[in-house]
């Protein structure tokens, strides 16, 4: 068997709103489809596949980062995503990777989950 790409982060939430807004509004993606799995929750979509799966309704962990450092995206339009951020009260570090120059953007969401986005070198800075 052999790995062929990643499939999907899970997040845990006890405010299942913060999080939608979070990740659909600020960071722009999409609610999709999802299952009747029994308990609430909502599967977050980029390009048409199911990237996110958000679950509420469990207790969250003491330390919500736990071992999963971060999850990270590619993105685009980092002035859009900078100014959205501002706009909901959410501080980021923004970062320039020294060789390749790709903007490195990192964040949390309402849940205590590290958030990295990657933007091309050639964007202009926020």
């Amino acid at each position: 068997m052999t790995i062929h790409g990643m499939n999907h982060f899970t997040v845990l939430t006890s405010d299942l709103d913060a999080t939608r807004h979070f990740y659909v509004d600020v960071m722009g993606l999409e609610e999709g489809p999802r299952p009747d799995l029994g308990f609430p929750g909502v599967w977050l979509y980029v390009g048409g596949n199911p990237v996110l799966h958000v679950i509420a309704g469990r207790p969250l962990p003491a330390d919500p980062k736990g071992v999963l450092d971060h999850m990270a995206f590619t993105a685009t339009d980092l002035a859009g995503v900078t100014r959205r951020l501002e706009e909901s009260g959410i501080r980021y570090d923004l970062r320039r990777q020294a060789q390749s120059g790709t903007w490195q953007l990192f964040c949390f969401d309402p849940n205590g989950a590290r958030v990295e986005l990657d933007f091309d070198a050639a964007e202009a800075e926020p």
